[in-house]
């Protein structure tokens, strides 16, 4: 959900953008909604990682999207929030040699019970660029070592997925499904 408005602005640049799904969120009500409801290009790619621990799906991230990166050899690898294959994703985009942009960089909660926390340190760390949000974000990023030349705040990519749907709202049968 969160791509959508950023795969329109690359597409609409003219950038070659293919759609790797990691199905980590393999429930339909899930994932496959929010591809018909955002208008997102069906995914080039689907792992199919579905559900399991995380050592599982990290194990199938690692093992399924190496030869992605390989083959493909993308100018880079963008990687978006805090769950498991944003992490993951990063790893293996460093590991491939593909520079890692993670988008929403820098959010930080501190709670370290909560494996988030650690997938934003990952990927983080992990990356050639981020995207914070906010100025706030890229103070914790600035804290933790990253250099400024790295950093470059975006804004709230929710917030332009909330301006491009908000019309839809009053149109949708949504509310009647369930």
């Amino acid at each position: 959900m969160k791509i959508a408005p950023l795969i329109e602005a690359l597409t609409s640049r003219g950038a070659d953008v293919f759609l790797v799904h990691s199905g980590q969120h393999y429930d339909p009500a899930l994932s496959d909604i929010f591809f018909e409801e955002l208008h997102i290009p069906k995914p080039d790619i689907h792992l199919g990682i579905g559900s399991g621990s995380r050592m599982e799906q990290t194990e199938k991230i690692v093992r399924l999207l190496s030869p992605v990166l390989h083959e493909r050899k993308p100018d880079a690898l963008l990687v978006v929030g805090d769950v498991t294959s944003t992490a993951v994703g990063a790893m293996v985009g460093l590991s491939t040699g593909t520079p890692v942009v993670h988008i929403e960089a820098g959010l930080r909660s501190y709670n370290w019970r909560m494996p988030e926390e650690l997938n934003r340190m990952i990927a983080d760390h992990h990356s050639a660029l981020l995207f914070p949000p906010d100025e706030s974000a890229a103070q914790h990023l600035l804290e933790e070592g990253i250099s400024n030349d790295r950093i470059h705040v975006v804004g709230n990519i929710m917030i332009d997925t909330l301006r491009k749907t908000e019309g839809r709202a009053d149109q949708s049968d949504i509310l009647s499904r369930y």
